[in-house]
């Protein structure tokens, strides 16, 4: 008999323009596009393997699913499910690491790239006849900022940091990089403090792990030191970030802009001071989003549950 497979919440994943082949193939799968709290244990009955992106797995959830032998994460966070729940029942609970890597990478790039050139204010001005308007033959309304020359400041140095410092450097940017484990030599690269980085850095990334020691990183007094000019990109961790002291460094003028894919609370709430503070562009968590970063996610879904079936599990969070 075929195991029963369960996807909890598969719409953003796969919004239409993937296929679930890879997935089916391996038992008798049931796709919801979204599960609400109130459904996860009724959808889930019966299931040898349920599937979730930001649906959470509960203690509760997961005793009552005595069928129930792995959990599949959707994403490299798997904080959505418990994982000691988990682990007490003998279920293995895994994740999809480095599947959107050179995808959060360029989206860094294009954040950089729309704070300092801003193409988007410049496309919709001639739309709206500012061009037609305008007295000379070009125009620009804001300061446009080369980026050859300018420092890249990276936090965290995993395989997303190695990516975006490939694209600084093809920009003809030096790079800073300040981390706990450092990973060998690279041109133009040079490893340095977390405050001489911020201190230095035109352009502060950021690309560590959410932990205990890393949340508020990056609060008033680290943004105090950095240069009026500079700029902070964050496609990491919402809680990097301390947002109130980010709104008043913007609103204060002490740097030139942030762009952020990640907030501490998603969606924003409507009081978010980040939404009303100036030169701050926030896109909603899509670094991730290639299809063809999500084809190789969902690629890895299917080799996780092979490889669970045959009793030889990879990607395992929970040992």
């Amino acid at each position: 008999m075929r195991p029963r497979i369960v996807i909890l919440d598969g719409f953003t994943l796969n919004p239409g323009d993937l296929e679930w082949s890879a997935v089916s193939a391996l038992g008798e799968v049931a796709v919801y596009d979204r599960t609400p709290p109130e459904l996860v244990g009724v959808r889930a009955a019966g299931a040898e393997v349920v599937l979730t992106n930001k649906t959470v797995l509960s203690a509760e959830v997961i005793e009552g699913l005595p069928e129930l032998r792995y959990i599949g994460v959707l994403a490299t966070g798997y904080n959505v499910v418990d994982v000691v729940a988990a682990r007490r029942r003998g279920i293995v609970v895994t994740n999809v690491p480095g599947y959107g890597t050179a995808a959060v990478a360029q989206h860094v790039m294009a954040l950089l790239l729309e704070l300092t050139q801003r193409t988007g204010l410049h496309s919709d001005g001639v739309r709206a006849g500012e061009w037609a308007r305008s007295v000379d033959w070009c125009y620009w309304r804001t300061p446009l900022v080369e980026l050859s020359g300018l420092t890249m400041g990276l936090v965290g140095f995993g395989a997303i940091g190695q990516a975006v410092a490939r694209l600084a450097r093809a920009f003809g940017m030096p790079v800073l990089v300040a981390t706990r484990t450092p990973r060998g030599e690279m041109d133009g690269v040079e490893y340095t403090t977390m405050d001489e980085l911020f201190r230095r850095a035109d352009v502060v990334s950021l690309h560590c792990p959410l932990t205990p020691e890393t949340q508020g990183l990056v609060h008033a007094g680290r943004l105090a030191v950095m240069k009026p000019s500079a700029f902070l990109i964050n496609t990491g961790r919402g809680p990097l970030i301390v947002e109130q002291d980010l709104a008043d460094a913007l609103h204060n003028g002490q740097l030139a802009g942030a762009g952020l894919d990640v907030l501490c609370a998603e969606p924003p709430a409507a009081d978010n001071p980040l939404l009303t503070a100036p030169r701050c562009l926030i896109t909603p968590h899509l670094a991730w989003a290639a299809q063809a970063s999500r084809q190789r996610l969902m690629k890895a879904v299917a080799e996780n549950i092979q490889a669970f079936q045959a009793g030889k599990p990879v990607n395992v969070v929970n040992v």
